[in-house]
């Protein structure tokens, strides 16, 4: 038995119903009809959450440093020999294109998401999507070019039927991805994220508090009232522009519309060669708190450092600010690795220079892969070794 089998084995005692008979109460998806396999990968990532967290990247399996769609390959693979444990994929191309090439993304998506379910992983959805209003101008906020958006989404505005007519295309992709089970693939859905900031069109500065509130809540019922969408766990993700949980909950939706809270943060964490490791703790303790008061789950939703310089950062700053303050996260996600950009990358390939310490951090019992998840997807089996 090696040492992270072991102490995955002290975690699975650790969480027997006996002990945890006097727990606080479980966190409860705001989908009273959610798939059971929805509900069990939400109480799964709880329990898990006590000891562990998932460690996660954005685009693996898609593409990574120098190639793209190999099958069943990971720059993270290719380094620990596991997938990570958390797999992120982008609804960014489901609007704003042609019907050719949304069925096309569509195509894709379901493979990822369905190969990744079918191996035991879970997903998470980012959405950079295209500006209903100005659509040339990206999901990024355009000065003098990108209209106002956010106000025009919700109903009564001048381009809400268009977007009840791109969540329907979110809405039946999200009804078409099977497992090899037959069974529904849920999915941590984290729309409108960053939303302190003013990069993107959906930023504070571009909208009301009560517009960015409304158009949050119109979009959950929508998807799941309307069109019947049964497998997304909501995902409430600012960015990192806040010191106290009064600005962290600035523009928060309410705790009956969203299941998860969490926090992007790579300003505190190396970005531009600053340190500022304590104020990332604070902050990933503000959400953290908040979720076990709230009875919410937490997770460290973004982060990394570009090009992995210091090659130590996986366990001298990542891992050691996990492991402070008693935090409680589901998981963290590190971004994407460009295929053609030999800078632009977050986790390490084959020969890059933080490799032997990654390993370290791949190591250590603290942090779960792919091939450490065991039946995620139900309530009452061993969830991993």
């Amino acid at each position: 038995m090696n040492k992270k089998t072991f102490f995955s084995f002290l975690t699975l005692l650790s969480l027997s119903p006996a002990v945890f008979s006097y727990a606080v109460p479980k966190p409860k998806l705001i989908d009273a009809g959610a798939t059971k396999e929805t509900q069990a990968l939400y109480y799964n990532l709880s329990k898990l959450s006590r000891k562990h967290i998932l460690f996660g990247h954005q685009h693996a399996t898609e593409y990574g440093h120098g190639w793209t769609g190999d099958a069943n390959r990971s720059d993270v693979k290719s380094v620990s020999g596991s997938h990570p444990a958390v797999i992120g994929v982008d609804f960014s191309g489901l609007s704003g294109r042609s019907a050719a090439a949304v069925e096309r993304t569509k195509a894709s998506l379901r493979t990822q998401i369905a190969d990744t379910y079918n191996r035991g992983g879970v997903t998470t959805v980012a959405w950079h999507f295209s500006n209903p209003v100005t659509p040339h101008t990206g999901f990024y906020w355009k000065d003098s070019v990108s209209a106002p958006a956010v106000a025009n989404l919700v109903p009564g505005g001048s381009h809400h039927a268009q977007y009840k007519a791109i969540l329907k295309t979110v809405g039946d992709l999200a009804g078409s991805i099977r497992g090899q089970d037959g069974k529904l693939v849920p999915m941590l859905f984290r729309p409108y994220h960053e939303l302190d900031g003013g990069w993107f069109w959906w930023g504070k500065p571009h909208c009301s508090r009560h517009d960015f509130t409304s158009l949050w809540r119109f979009t959950v019922t929508y998807l799941r009232d309307s069109l019947q969408v049964h497998n997304f766990i909501y995902t409430f993700s600012p960015d990192c522009l806040f010191t106290s949980e009064a600005q962290y909950l600035d523009r928060y939706p309410g705790d009956d519309w969203v299941d998860m809270v969490g926090v992007d943060n790579y300003a505190d964490f190396g970005r531009n060669g600053n340190y500022n490791v304590q104020a990332g703790i604070a902050k990933l303790k503000i959400v953290s708190d908040y979720a076990r008061k709230a009875h919410k789950l937490a997770a460290f939703t973004e982060t990394g450092l570009e090009s992995i310089p210091d090659t130590t950062w996986w366990t001298n700053t990542l891992l050691k600010a996990l492991k402070a303050e008693k935090l409680k996260l589901a998981y963290v996600l590190v971004w994407r690795n460009d295929a053609r950009s030999p800078t632009h990358f977050y986790a390490p390939y084959p020969g890059q220079a933080s490799v032997a310490d990654f390993l370290h951090f791949y190591q250590d019992p603290y942090t779960l892969f792919e091939s450490d998840l065991r039946k995620v997807y139900r309530r009452k089996k061993l969830l991993f070794f």
